[in-house]
């Protein structure tokens, strides 16, 4: 008896951690969207609130002024984000299948080749000069994805998960007349939904939140991803406010106050993250197990 409440007890001890955890999660997110829905001024007088003192619409208005902007660099975000994941995973995968036979050859030569990519890269000039001035690859779709295609990390950690799987079944495919993709993708795919699912998902968080590559070689405003798009409406709003500040007098100093940059911002947060919160659902049941692959060995 006196076990069994000593055991609900520690059990009511972990739900409760996790509940507390799981607020201090919760609420920095349901701060950015109060603070995207609340008025400036409110902001400016009393601070960040968790319910909004007045609720306002504006900073949703001035990043909807424009609304195809918004619409197309989705459609960018979109494009690129599910394109490079299903490219990566396929290149990752596959990379990692090879490395996780032990009967390839030169499993070792290129696990070090790999490896040593990790520990240095060639610079960010030469690596802009290969994109532009010898792949020509700018102002393209293929500038927002390539650089982001099978990261090594991803490789190595797909590898352990395929180390773990019965050589025997292999084996037994090859003596079923079975070749090496049709194993592949009816037996080694199948089997490792884990692994593929979590490298999935962080591959489309790289993708849905990358900007960088947009930075360096996308000139053309249709081809902005919703990251960089952001970004540049908060440089060019920053950029408003430093010019009406050095025109304006001092006694007009407080319409200043009315744009809503602060609320702006987190409007953008709003914009950024929300799709990804509709995603990771989907994925959940497989991320643990993913994460964990090669933790414990025996």
């Amino acid at each position: 008896m006196v076990g069994a409440k000593q055991s609900r007890l520690a059990q009511l001890a972990i739900h409760l951690f996790f509940i507390g955890l799981s607020v201090v999660f919760i609420v920095p997110l349901w701060l950015i969207v109060a603070i995207s829905l609340s008025d400036e001024a409110d902001l400016v007088v009393h601070g960040y609130k968790l319910i909004p003192m007045t609720w306002d619409l504006t900073a949703y208005l001035y990043i909807f002024d424009s609304p195809m902007t918004i619409v197309n660099a989705y459609k960018v975000t979109m494009i690129i984000s599910f394109v490079g994941t299903l490219l990566s995973v396929l290149m990752t995968s596959m990379c990692a299948y090879a490395l996780s036979r032990a009967d390839f050859k030169y499993k070792r030569f290129i696990t070090f080749y790999l490896f040593f990519t990790m520990l240095f890269s060639g610079g960010l000039v030469p690596y802009y000069m290969l994109m532009t001035r010898y792949l020509h690859l700018q102002d393209t779709y293929a500038a927002l994805i390539i650089p982001l295609l099978g990261p090594i990390f991803y490789i190595f950690l797909m590898r352990t998960f395929f180390q773990q799987l019965p050589e025997s079944l292999v084996e037994s495919a090859k003596i079923d007349g079975a070749g090496e993709l049709r194993i592949y993708f009816t037996l080694i795919f199948p089997l490792s939904k884990p692994v593929f699912a979590t490298v999935g998902l962080l591959q489309l968080l790289a993708y849905w939140n990358s900007w960088d590559s947009a930075l360096l070689f996308i000139n053309k405003h249709e081809l902005y991803p919703l990251q960089y798009l952001l970004q540049v409406m908060i440089r060019n709003i920053q950029e408003i406010l430093a010019n009406m500040q050095n025109s304006m007098a001092i006694t007009d100093l407080a319409q200043v106050g009315k744009l809503p940059t602060e609320s702006m911002r987190m409007a953008m947060c709003v914009l950024a993250i929300g799709p990804m919160l509709f995603v990771f659902p989907f994925f959940q049941k497989y991320f643990a197990k993913g994460l964990t692959v090669g933790a414990v060995k025996g």
